[in-house]
């Protein structure tokens, strides 16, 4: 097993973000980063720290009268020829520097260097959020230790541009299936084309219109897409079967079975399979510690248009918005980079936060 590598949490937000990227984490991959992260934590009097796999939490216990979460994934997608990181003129390069290490080092060095916040704090630093929810570090906690992630307010360090991001959007994908009849495609008559019976399901895609609700004065926009097409036995073979597989990206006022419920009635008369869903997360900046982040902050704030892990907190009833340096379009492309001033600007909008109050 090779030595963790060292963090060094007294250099700046760019220096532990580009140490942070040059540790290869895919996902799956985790342990090498988990235990340098757990070790620059643990030597940390004013923190208690929890390992879980590789994820680490770390808490102050101050008795403060709230108690927020700033949390970030160790893992990334697969490298692209995109390691080691490179400073850049305005920007660092390379894989996770957006997604997410940039915020992850904010979250560390906040740890590191605020023994006395203004609120407890829980620092989470997970794995496996870039691939299948059943190994989501986030995900297992909740189950399995809820009283770890209880808090009044929690910010995912999720690239937002460095602006807040409120809530999430639910996700869901269904199969349209459209049935048919084989027959040698010399004799077609014979049969009936399943692909052919999918052009009423695209033509139902192409003239909906989705909504665009309102919630806390963010409006969010919905879509409605087929994301595949899968229908075929033989080159000379009419398909007895085709499936239009169809991604919904439903507001947050909505849960999972209205969602269902909302597809099926666009899709009605064809058969419908369920693949996958996720809730989404209301913004809750009514709450009195996301108003006061966002007084803090400052910007307007926006809606998230994709799904984060913000839902899985909005389910243990802990309102959450997504704010982290860098664009989220870049996000697992090859030329993923973060802009410092947005590093710096996250680290000090969350330090002026978190720092207390000087008494008059």
């Amino acid at each position: 097993m090779p030595d963790a590598p060292q963090l060094d949490l007294s250099a700046d937000v760019v220096d532990v973000t580009a140490q942070l990227v040059d540790m290869e984490s895919v996902s799956r991959d985790e342990a090498l980063i988990a235990d340098a992260v757990e070790q620059s934590l643990s030597s940390l009097a004013h923190l208690e720290v929890v390992r879980d796999g590789n994820t680490v939490v770390a808490r102050t216990d101050l008795g403060r009268a709230e108690r927020v979460v700033v949390a970030g994934h160790l893992d990334t997608v697969p490298v692209n020829a995109n390691l080691p990181s490179r400073l850049d003129g305005d920007h660092l390069h390379g894989l996770g520097s957006c997604d997410m290490k940039g915020g992850v080092a904010v979250g560390l060095l906040l740890a590191a260097s605020l023994p006395s916040p203004s609120r407890d704090v829980t620092y989470l630093f997970y794995e496996c959020e870039e691939i299948e929810a059943e190994h989501n570090g986030l995900g297992r906690l909740a189950r399995t230790r809820p009283d770890l992630l209880a808090a009044d307010f929690a910010i995912l360090m999720e690239p937002s541009s460095a602006v807040v991001e409120a809530g999430c959007q639910g996700t869901m994908r269904v199969d349209v299936i459209v049935r048919g009849e084989r027959a040698h495609s010399a004799r077609s008559w014979m049969g009936v084309n399943a692909i052919h019976g999918a052009a009423p399901v695209l033509d139902r895609l192409v003239g909906y219109q989705p909504r665009q609700p309102v919630i806390d004065a963010l409006t969010y926009r919905e879509g409605l897409n087929a994301v595949s097409i899968r229908g075929g036995v033989a080159g000379n073979v009419l398909p007895d079967e085709c499936r239009v597989s169809v991604n919904y990206r439903f507001a947050p006022d909505r849960g999972v079975d209205e969602a269902l419920a909302h597809v099926q009635t666009v899709f009605d008369g064809f058969e419908i399979e369920l693949r996958d869903s996720a809730p989404g997360a209301l913004p809750g900046l009514e709450r009195p510690a996301a108003a006061a982040f966002v007084a803090v902050v400052g910007g307007q704030p926006r809606p998230k248009f994709g799904w984060t892990d913000v839902s899985q907190f909005s389910q243990l009833g802990v309102p959450a918005v997504n704010f982290g340096p860098g664009d989220p379009s870049l996000a697992h492309t090859q030329a993923e980079r973060v802009p410092l001033a947005d590093l710096r600007h996250c680290e000090e909008r969350l330090r002026a936060w978190l720092t207390p109050t000087p008494s008059p």
